[in-house]
């Protein structure tokens, strides 16, 4: 009986835990919090169809992304906290996205992630984004924002 009443103790926690990090994003952010979920919940889907192929389901990137492959190219890194993608700003991360890895790195750079512009739209990218932010910690999210502010 103790078991069966923990899985929806689980689950309505972790509900709970997403519901506040995406009011948390969405009065970070000035917007409504319907805005934050209708984009969190777009973002999230766009994410699946589009990059949890190579960065993962639950953004945890490819084993040993640290570490070249091969060819030469890294693996694809994780977007969640224990990547670097927090690191860079807004503007970075809607660069690399829609241009590709070259974009930001230079022209000679060669990487396995296409770039999406012709694929996603501007508010799809952002979209995306925004998902992939609100699953950070509030340091890793204020971070990020600093870095956004400076650039």
């Amino acid at each position: 009986m103790k078991n069966s009443t923990m899985a929806p103790i689980a689950v309505i926690t972790a509900s709970v835990s997403i519901l506040l990090a995406i009011l948390a994003v969405s009065i970070a952010t000035g917007g409504t919090l319907s805005h934050a979920v209708e984009n969190s919940t777009e973002g999230r889907q766009l994410y699946l169809d589009n990059c949890a192929a190579c960065h993962g389901e639950t953004l945890e990137g490819q084993p040993q992304w640290r570490e070249r492959l091969p060819n030469g190219r890294m693996p694809a890194p994780p977007h969640d906290e224990t990547g670097h993608t927090w690191h860079h700003s807004d503007e970075q991360l809607f660069r690399i996205t829609h241009d590709g890895v070259a974009a930001i790195v230079g022209g000679n750079y060669e990487s396995d992630m296409p770039a999406f512009g012709d694929l996603l739209t501007d508010d799809e990218i952002e979209a995306i984004l925004d998902y992939i932010k609100s699953t950070w910690p509030e340091r890793a999210r204020a971070y990020q924002e600093q870095m956004s502010e400076q650039n």
